[in-house]
């Protein structure tokens, strides 16, 4: 075996002929390449390249990502302050969808291929691409936090597919006015004002299950009684352990006000399922306790069948309500605001909706004048007026006549 020593790094011929290249790092290790080379240029030109990086200060340690995903995702869970609910998410994401098939694969073996076959082995599988998206932003974050500067674990991020985590959802079905009061006719009247709030407030159901009695505040204006809702908590459950109260979503916290037509529903419910201190919670089940989202999602199922809207989700009737909100000509701030949404993103869905809305609105209209009038009479002012032909239409000339000019090719 021979070895060519260089300015940087070592070449040398192995028996089988192909060339392995090392070098020294600054962590005053010996690194060799992660493979042998045909020819003994394309060795030298590898080590060129990590000479490149250390020089720029973008050299990874190869050994540090010697750390298979599993145990390195579950470490960055950890270290997360995360919402519950988020960290029920991730592990379960984890579990099943990353673990399974990249569990066991050091960090410095991931690839952009790997990868991709791991993303289409999961849709051949059957894992429904609303799923696979979550499990794909899930996996690129962990390896962001991998390849960040002060990590270094890796150089790249191997998650490189174009457009791999968005979720291409199917359109949430949406209630109309009469079967949100189907709803809440048909649910037990401890609930009825759930399905109400969860439509006119765009509350959550951990928002409402949150709700003590001091959190509704009387405003009378105009001659008109509203009430004010105040939503500075949420009431959680993990998928094992008892109920508590957390902070909501990100700008989550509001005050939304709700029209007075609920106003006599408000007071009906606070007289008679309600304790009189300001604490007492808001909403309660049979026994005493607050409603459970497996015991309630019973309940609901059965007021939402006898609805005639089996495939409405509770949190569908919020969709219901900010379309309401957009039609009536809300700002994209004020939006925002009562749905508790720190991003544009949904709030623009229903302000798009709207203008949908007023392209048929207005076409409807066009309809009906037609329908009634037949066509339209001429514009006031035109009556009497002369008609001249020129260059085969007709042109209308008003009471005081005017000169065309002439066209090209044409005498006056």
């Amino acid at each position: 075996m021979s070895e060519k020593r260089r300015r940087f790094g070592r070449v040398r011929r192995l028996p089988s002929g192909r060339f392995q290249a090392r070098y020294q790092g600054p962590d005053g290790k010996q690194h060799p390449a992660p493979e042998t080379f045909e020819r003994e240029k394309d060795a030298e030109q590898w080590l060129s390249t990590v000479e490149t990086d250390i020089v720029r200060g973008d050299w990874t340690n190869p050994d540090a990502g010697k750390i298979e995903l599993r145990t390195y995702a579950e470490a960055w869970i950890g270290e997360r302050d995360l919402a519950v609910r988020t960290v029920e998410l991730y592990r379960g994401l984890l579990r099943n969808h990353v673990g399974p098939k990249l569990g066991d694969v050091m960090l410095s073996d991931l690839s952009p291929a790997r990868v991709r076959r791991w993303r289409k082995e999961l849709l051949a599988d059957g894992v429904g691409e609303v799923t696979v998206a979550k499990a794909y932003r899930f996996l690129r974050a962990v390896l962001n936090t991998a390849s960040a500067p002060e990590e270094r674990l890796l150089k790249h991020n191997p998650c490189t597919i174009k457009g791999g985590g968005r979720e291409e959802s199917p359109e949430r079905p949406t209630a109309s006015l009469d079967q949100v009061f189907a709803a809440a006719d048909a649910i037990q009247a401890r609930y009825r004002l759930v399905v109400l709030l969860a439509t006119f407030g765009s509350l959550r159901f951990a928002e409402m299950v949150g709700l003590r009695r001091r959190d509704f505040s009387r405003v009378e204006d105009g001659g008109r009684t509203f009430y004010v809702v105040k939503v500075d908590r949420q009431t959680v459950q993990p998928d094992a352990g008892e109920l508590f109260d957390d902070d909501p979503k990100a700008k989550g916290k509001r005050s939304v006000t709700l029209p007075p037509f609920l106003t006599e529903e408000i007071d009906r419910h606070l007289d008679v399922f309600v304790g009189e201190g300001s604490n007492a919670w808001v909403f309660l089940g049979p026994k005493g306790g607050r409603p459970k989202r497996n015991n309630f999602w019973n309940i609901w199922n059965a007021a939402r069948t006898a609805a005639g809207m089996p495939d409405v989700h509770l949190h569908d009737l919020r969709h219901t309500g900010n379309t309401l909100a957009a039609e009536t000509g809300a700002t994209l701030r004020e939006l925002m605001d009562r749905m508790g949404h720190s991003s544009t993103r949904a709030a623009m869905i229903y302000l798009h909706a709207r203008e949908e809305r007023g392209r048929k609105i207005a076409v409807g209209i066009e309809a009906m004048v037609k329908a009634a009038k037949g066509t339209p009479r001429a514009p006031r002012g035109t009556r009497g007026a002369r008609k001249i032909k020129k260059g085969g239409k007709v042109v209308h000339l008003g009471r005081t006549a005017r000169r065309l000019p002439a066209a090209e090719g044409e005498s006056g």
